[in-house]
């Protein structure tokens, strides 16, 4: 199981029932000033920013996984059997692109997975909660909870699962030109 309850970072499940989610239209309309703000200072790679202020745009169960590494019940996410055949995957809290909607696959793990990242879009840390190693991935640019992504389930070429959060990021119809890679988490793991 990719994500579980409890942990060192006040983990809490999210209940699907809390809240009827948003149409996507009504989100895409709602955000569209704030996404462009937000899109400037992430492609000038502003570190400086105060994401958790700057991303007030948020609710309560976005920021809970963003910001406290919290997890959504499996199959309950917008994006879990969402497959695009144009546009990307842009973080919800600062908008900087990190995935393609042609990395998305169907691992029926029932998260949206990944198989690769744009390059440079994601981190990692080393996530050693519940007795086992896991490698926690987080937008480069806000330091957002995403997810975690596992190796050797030999799901595709790229041989990754990046399991992600779909309150975690945001679909965005327009194409992003920018190079993909897989992570190869153990390189960046042993990094750390």
């Amino acid at each position: 199981v990719p994500h579980s309850p409890g942990g060192r970072h006040a983990r809490r499940r999210l209940d699907a029932s809390a809240a009827a989610p948003l149409p996507r239209a009504v989100v895409a309309a709602a955000s569209a000033l704030t996404y462009a703000t937000m899109a400037g200072a992430a492609a000038a790679g502003d570190k400086a920013v105060d994401w958790k202020a700057k991303a007030s745009h948020l609710t309560d169960d976005e920021r809970a996984v963003l910001w406290d590494k919290g997890t959504e019940r499996a199959g309950t996410g917008e994006y879990n059997k969402f497959y695009p055949k144009e546009g990307h995957f842009a973080c919800r809290a600062c908008r900087s692109p990190l995935y393609s909607a042609a990395a998305k696959f169907d691992s029926g793990c029932g998260w949206p997975a990944f198989d690769k990242c744009y390059t440079g879009a994601i981190n990692t840390n080393v996530d050693t909660t519940f007795g086992m190693r896991r490698v926690e991935i987080v937008c480069a640019t806000c330091d957002g909870h995403l997810g975690h992504v596992f190796e050797g389930e030999r799901m595709t070429k790229t041989n990754e699962r990046h399991c992600v959060n779909s309150v975690s990021v945001v679909y965005v119809k327009a194409d992003e030109k920018r190079a993909e890679q897989p992570l190869m988490i153990k390189d960046a793991a042993a990094k750390k």
